[in-house]
């Protein structure tokens, strides 16, 4: 049979609420208390009923993730970021995978499912500013991502002008005049790749350096893929270049890969940057100079803003929030 509240309670030697004390995270129990208390429930495999929990407290203990693609490391590794800092707040949480997609995404806004959570962190691709509105829903949520700014609910995200600024200028202190840029998106300015041109073209005129179009490559995806294809069609052209910046760190592994198979060396003939700081970077060859944008204390951030607009539902809502993250730059061998 399943162990219940009561057998956690005996096993601790406390009483039954000072079990839901612990399980529902309250801050009045001291911390030799909290760890007989989850040392029981880890003994036993005691699972909470939700559903109870529910139904006493109004809320459901889990939170959603909605967000374009887990292939792409960045999402996966912000997923990960968020599943710790909800598990340090007693939160499950439920992910969704939209696809980028916009009706996928609106579809998420709608679901019954919603009805399971008690907030909701929503990073859409498909959506734009002129769907703000969309997003004014009953159920508290966070916005992530480049989509949409000034919305009517809080937005976490992180400084992609300054960011992309800040790479390129780091590859223009290496030396660097001809810098490619892989992942543009044609006539994009709000969204990753339009913010980032943005920064990228703002060192380019800090440094007397005069923009060259022909150095952009243009992608659809961001995918390793199409770094690679984005690389070949850059060389095919003819156009020279002694540094890419990588709209993020997928595009960086693609582009590498097809630069050293021409024969090209990394950092030696062309520096790379790329941005994100996905796990992969460090351990290629060369290992990847990307920069962090703080995914960490995005997720962070974003949950703690999230359960406070749990906290306040049902009263006067607060004004809505632009939380941006820090960053820095991650000088690895691809840019020494």
């Amino acid at each position: 049979m399943s162990s219940t509240i009561h057998d956690v309670a005996r096993l601790a030697g406390v009483s039954f609420k000072t079990v839901s004390n612990v399980i529902n995270d309250h801050p009045h129990v001291s911390d030799g208390t909290r760890a007989k208390v989850r040392a029981a429930i880890d003994e036993l495999g005691y699972q909470p009923n939700l559903s109870a929990r529910s139904l006493r407290s109004g809320r459901s203990g889990v939170i959603g993730l909605a967000v374009p693609e887990l292939s792409l490391a960045y999402f996966a590794q912000l997923a990960d970021e968020v599943i710790r800092a909800a598990e340090r707040r007693g939160l499950v949480v439920l992910i969704e995978q939209t696809g980028g997609d916009r009706d996928k995404e609106l579809a998420v806004l709608r679901s019954p499912r919603l009805q399971l959570t008690d907030g909701l962190l929503f990073s859409p691709l498909g959506l734009g500013s002129d769907d703000a509105a969309l997003v004014d829903i009953p159920t508290p949520l966070v916005l992530l991502g480049e989509r949409i700014f000034n919305g009517p609910t809080d937005h976490v995200t992180m400084q992609n002008v300054e960011a992309a600024r800040a790479a390129t200028e780091h590859l223009i202190s290496k030396g660097r005049r001809r810098i490619a840029v892989v992942g543009a998106h044609e006539g994009e300015v709000i969204g990753s790749a339009g913010l980032r041109l943005t920064g990228y073209r703002q060192a380019l005129d800090a440094a007397g350096i005069p923009f060259d179009e022909s150095l952009l490559a243009y992608t659809g995806l961001w995918h390793r893929a199409n770094g690679a294809e984005a690389t070949r069609q850059l060389l095919a052209s003819g156009v020279s270049f002694d540094g890419v910046f990588a709209m993020n760190d997928e595009l960086g592994l693609g582009s590498m890969r097809v630069l050293q198979e021409a024969g090209r060396v990394i950092p030696d003939d062309v520096a790379v940057i790329g941005f994100d700081d996905v796990d992969e970077g460090r351990y290629s060859i060369p290992s990847l100079s990307t920069v962090d944008p703080g995914r960490r204390e995005i997720a962070e951030t974003a949950v703690g803003v999230l359960i406070d607009r749990i906290a306040e539902k049902g009263e006067t809502r607060a004004a809505p929030r632009e939380l941006l993250s820090a960053f820095r730059i991650v000088e690895r061998e691809s840019s020494l």
